[in-house]
């Protein structure tokens, strides 16, 4: 597997996934810059890390949607390459076009940062091939704009096409009520594209990869890209 991160002015967990990637892999990323213009050869796996990329000017995720070395991520997208959005990197993921929707301000406009219970809603993706479908994972989110919105028929088009690749829960998996933190419609904390080679989510698998830090859950994702490779 052979990854590569970007980072934005104002990224900050984008150390944090380059370890994620380095652990599951065994190999360090890649390290990219938003102005750079290409991708190294042979990348399969980009990721946009947490943040807030830009100081969240204009709309979290806008001004990086449109950075030089976007198009050729949408470039590599679009020939079945993978692509990660951790937090801020799933905002700038709806606001490049790569994925549908906005994430709006949270419901109780106030920056969530706690643990999360997600509902693994399929495992027959390159991002959860090491989960169990309908697996309880608990993780952690740090946000104030994760509220995930869109138009009446894409969210039709996501839940009919399966593409919600987790969901808010509580520990024992019901959804809906207080186990959403921010009020996304149906409880989505993340999303494929049509392809299911591009992943958006909330949530910071990248930040429990070790006991020491409060939890595992989180290497699910990273030893799933490793069977991907």
């Amino acid at each position: 597997m052979k990854s590569a991160v970007i980072t934005f002015p104002g990224s900050n967990r984008d150390g944090d996934v380059a370890d994620a990637l380095q652990q599951a892999t065994g190999q360090a990323p890649a390290r990219l810059w938003h102005a750079d213009y290409e991708l190294p050869r042979g990348t399969d796996l980009v990721v946009l890390p947490g943040g807030f990329s830009y100081g969240d000017y204009l709309r979290c995720g806008a001004i990086a949607g449109r950075a030089h070395l976007m198009e050729a991520v949408r470039k590599h997208a679009a020939a079945g390459g993978l692509v990660l959005g951790i937090c801020n990197g799933f905002q700038i993921l709806c606001e490049s076009g790569l994925l549908p929707g906005v994430l709006m301000r949270n419901r109780d406009l106030r920056f969530v940062c706690k643990m999360q219970h997600l509902k693994v809603e399929r495992n027959d993706t390159r991002y959860t091939r090491a989960y169990a479908a309908g697996q309880v994972i608990k993780v952690c989110i740090a946000h104030g704009d994760g509220n995930y919105e869109a138009h009446e028929e894409t969210i039709r088009a996501l839940e009919a096409e399966g593409r919600v690749a987790f969901r808010y829960c509580d520990a024992n998996g019901a959804v809906g009520g207080a186990a959403n933190p921010n009020g996304s419609t149906n409880d989505i904390a993340g999303i494929y594209s049509e392809k299911f080679n591009v992943l958006g989510m909330m949530p910071h698998p990248e930040n429990l990869i070790d006991d020491l830090v409060g939890g595992i859950d989180g290497r699910g994702l990273f030893a799933s890209l490793m069977k991907a490779a």
